[in-house]
């Protein structure tokens, strides 16, 4: 029997739409993937999410997310990602690696994922003094000497951002000019936290036998002179790459290939919607993720009852 509700993802956006939508007594079937729970188990603490005074671990929150959606009748698809999607036709057809799946509706909430710079010691200190979410770690570096990587206005907003909390802040930036707009330029250049170095990439990051982030070796892009620098932190800040790339041509997306949502979550198909950071180029965030997962679920529900 195909199920009338199908979630691609199961980070707060995708385990939301489950909660609401198996409260609606639609029985949705959640595609887990191979990372359930999505980016926030790559966390430790998470401080900002309402309803947690003490903070709590991202692993531990999104397993009271995902008990909460099995409480009510959600099902879970875990250890498969789905490797394609036809949503040109109806059922909705969805194939995970070795099986097809049929799905009335799709809820998808697939996220984004952050562009890293691809160094051997990135993904050991992930979570360990290496960030891509300023405002989701930056209160756990009071008082400490941060690099922060990019150009762009995501970089200059982090570098702003974390002088709230930091001593000192190093913008790395591969180019001789930053390519935020000019009143983001203007703020980063003018303020006493932030020193740029210009023309420069991070070649390495130290402290993996540490287990913590103890510095960076930096690189001139036109010398090749290479030097260490001491920091506490690396907060990488060149981009998200939204997961859309199964939905390109059936989906309308933006220049940035996001999925483009009208009325809060419907897409470009009929009977298909979208949620969290997969249409989401701006805030990122796990509360905001969750709201757009409510509002998908309902969306869905009242979709599903106008067809029957």
């Amino acid at each position: 029997m195909t199920p009338k509700l199908v979630i691609l993802g199961s980070g707060p956006a995708g385990l939301t739409a489950a909660l609401y939508a198996a409260r609606a007594d639609l029985a949705p079937v959640v595609v887990a993937g191979m990372l359930s729970g999505g980016q926030l188990t790559r966390t430790t603490e998470v401080e900002n999410f309402p309803g947690f005074p003490e903070g709590v671990l991202g692993a531990e929150l999104m397993e009271k997310f995902r008990a909460q959606a099995a409480r009510f009748g959600a099902e879970f698809i875990d250890g498969k990602d789905a490797t394609s999607v036809d949503l040109r036709r109806r059922p909705f057809a969805i194939t995970l690696e070795d099986e097809r799946r049929e799905a009335d509706t799709l809820i998808i909430a697939t996220g984004a994922s952050p562009r890293m710079l691809g160094l051997p010691n990135e993904e050991r200190l992930l979570a360990r003094g290496v960030s891509t979410c300023a405002t989701c770690d930056g209160a756990f570096f009071r008082g400490k000497n941060l690099v922060v990587v990019g150009g762009g206005d995501s970089a200059a907003e982090d570098a702003l951002f974390l002088t709230r909390f930091a001593a000192a802040i190093t913008l790395v930036h591969r180019r001789g000019e930053l390519r935020a707009s000019k009143i983001m330029q203007h703020k980063v250049l003018s303020h006493p936290k932030i020193t740029v170095r210009w023309h420069t990439v991070i070649a390495d990051i130290h402290g993996a036998e540490e287990g913590r982030v103890t510095g960076v070796r930096l690189k001139d892009v036109r010398t090749a002179e290479e030097r260490d620098a001491p920091c506490d932190g690396v907060f990488v800040a060149v981009g998200h790459t939204p997961n859309t790339a199964l939905f390109k041509g059936q989906l309308e997306l933006d220049q940035g290939g996001y999925i483009i949502t009208r009325d809060g979550t419907a897409t470009s198909v009929e009977g298909v919607f979208a949620c969290g950071d997969v249409q989401d180029p701006v805030y990122r965030q796990a509360v905001t993720a969750a709201g757009s997962g409510c509002m998908a679920a309902i969306a869905a529900s009242r979709f599903i009852e106008r067809r029957e």
